[in-house]
Order: structure tokens, then C-alpha cells, then sequence
């Protein structure tokens, strides 16, 4: 299994031979294209460089994506199927509906999506819309309940429910509550519930219709209640595991299963990694043709006074 360190000598030999070319995409693409040659299938890898830059905007997934996936699928043999890798923090979901609604009217259920390292909230969302996800034993997916200016929706009618319990029993903790309940905006609370809901019937769409096509309800309910409780997961930010993917009914396919591809993907992985790291993209999309949209952060105005 290749390693940080044998990618990023391996980026360091291509420039050598050849100083005129970008060695990181050199890499990168020579890979996907590997992918797509021992599998047959697409492959569009989508990355976001968020762990490099934690916090800024542009890493989350956004309406922009849609340009990005429409030129990486441009003349694509779409009766191949997608493999599409993710690598996101997650992002609108408004965005994510519309990108699935787009890539299911181009490849319809025959997507498949891989999870390197880690896709988390709507990253999660679009992984389920897939026909099967493959992991690894580093593979993580994360809870799919939506957040409102970083704070769980859930949360927020939790404490509402909360507060009017104590209100109720006790009068008195009225002044109290109404420091915390005083800041939400009007609509604030009707806008979390319609957050909750819109992102389990959509999922739980996705699902019947997909990945858990013939499954008992039961089945599908226990998927979502699994990424969609809050107080299950306790946090936005939890890391769920192969094996809990596995346990709760979803097709999980074991990246541990094809050593070559394995190989593969962590290369690609690695790679995209290495130029987050050394360049200033913020999000790459790219196929197997070398086709790439790039998002960099912006250039001071001043830069080159």
C-alpha cells in the first residue's frame, strides 16, 4: 500500500523529468486514469481541501459544484457507470438535492461511491444516494442531521422542548430560559424542523429507491435513525465507521477486498492531499481525462504591488 511519503517521491520524480509540466497533477491524474482502466467505470473524484483550511467557505459543497460536475461529465461514455470519490466536509443542502438529482439523471442508479478517508454530513447524504459505498478500514462517514449556523437543528427544538418543560414546572426559570430562547430569529424554530425533515425524506428516497431498493422499512428506518438522530450521535462531527455502515444495513463494499485498487484510490487520495497542501486550491473535481475544475483561494489585490 503506498504512503505519504513514497506519493510524495514519486511528485518529486516527475518533476525531475519533467520541470516544464506540474508534477502534483502529473500524479493525480495518471491515477485516476489507473482507476478507470482496472475498473471499466468513470471516475470523478471529488475533493475538497477543508482540513487544510478549516473554516473557509468555499470548501463546503455549493451550488458552484454543479459547473464542476458538468464539465468533468462532458462527453463521458455514461452507460460505464460513475465512480465517484468524495472527500468533503459536507456543505447546502439545497446544493447537495440538486448535484444527486443531476448525476442520477446522467448515470441514473449505476453510481458507486468511495470514501478514502472521510465524507461527512451532505458528503454522507450523496454517498447514500448511491447504488453501494466502498470503505476502507480508515473510511469514515458522518451524521446527516442538518446544522443551522453551525448548531444542530435538533439541538435547537431539544432545548425549545426543553425550555417549555421547565418553564411549565417551574415559572420562575422563565427569565432564565428567555436569555437563551430571546436569540433565536423569528421563524428560527420552524425552519429546524423543516431542515430535519427535508433531509430525511430525502435520503429516505434516495434509499428505496437505490441503495436499499426492496428493504423492509424497518431497515431504512434504522439507517436513518443511525445518521439522523442527534442525540444518538451526540455530534455533527462523529466519525462513523465501516463496520457500523455494515451493521445498520447498508451495501458496504470493502476496499481491503481489491489490493490493485486499494493501491489505487490511496494513491489518489495521498495525491490530492499533497496539493492541498503545497498549492492555494481549496477544491478539485476531476475525472479520468485529466479534466479538472479548480477553486484556489483569491489573491490579495495588492499581492503584486
Amino acid at each position: 500500500m503506498p504512503n505519504w511519503k513514497e506519493v510524495l517521491q514519486e511528485i518529486q520524480e516527475a518533476h525531475k523529468k519533467d520541470p516544464a509540466t506540474n508534477p502534483l497533477d502529473t500524479v493525480r491524474r495518471k491515477y485516476l486514469a489507473s482507476i478507470e482502466k482496472h475498473t471499466g467505470r468513470n471516475v470523478i473524484a471529488y475533493y475538497s481541501g477543508w482540513l487544510q483550511r478549516p473554516g473557509y467557505p468555499d470548501t463546503s459543497i455549493n451550488d458552484k459544484d454543479k459547473n464542476a460536475f458538468m464539465v468533468n461529465i462532458h462527453k463521458m461514455d455514461r452507460d460505464k457507470g460513475l465512480d465517484l470519490i468524495l472527500h468533503t466536509p459536507g456543505g447546502d443542502l439545497a446544493a447537495t438535492e440538486s448535484i444527486v438529482d443531476y448525476l442520477k439523471a446522467m448515470f441514473g442508479n449505476n453510481i458507486r461511491a468511495i470514501i478514502p478517508q472521510i465524507s461527512m454530513s451532505a458528503g454522507t447524504m450523496i454517498a447514500l444516494s448511491c447504488r453501494e459505498i466502498m470503505l476502507g478500514k480508515q473510511s469514515n462517514l458522518g451524521p446527516i442531521d442538518p446544522q443551522m449556523g453551525g448548531i444542530a437543528c435538533q439541538a435547537v427544538l431539544d432545548e425549545f422542548k426543553q425550555a417549555l418543560s421547565d418553564v411549565k414546572a417551574n415559572p420562575s426559570s422563565a427569565s432564565l430560559w428567555q436569555v437563551i430562547i430571546g436569540k433565536y430569529h423569528p421563524t428560527f424554530l420552524t425552519a429546524c424542523k423543516q431542515a430535519i425533515d427535508w433531509s430525511k425524506k430525502m435520503v429516505k428516497e434516495w434509499l428505496t429507491s437505490n441503495m436499499l431498493k426492496g428493504k423492509s422499512g424497518v431497515i431504512i428506518n434504522k439507517v436513518l435513525k443511525e445518521f439522523g438522530d442527534h442525540s444518538r450521535n451526540k455530534s455533527h462531527a462523529r466519525h462513523i465507521s465501516k463496520q457500523k455502515c455494515k451493521t445498520v444495513g447498508l451495501k458496504i463494499i470493502d476496499m481491503e477486498t481489491d489490493d490493485t485498487l486499494q493501491d489505487l484510490i490511496l494513491t489518489v487520495h495521498h495525491a490530492f492531499m499533497h496539493t492541498f497542501a503545497s498549492t492555494n486550491s481549496i477544491k478539485i473535481v476531476e475525472n479520468q481525462f485529466g479534466v479538472a475544475y479548480m477553486e484556489n483561494l483569491p489573491v490579495p489585490v495588492n499581492a503584486g504591488q
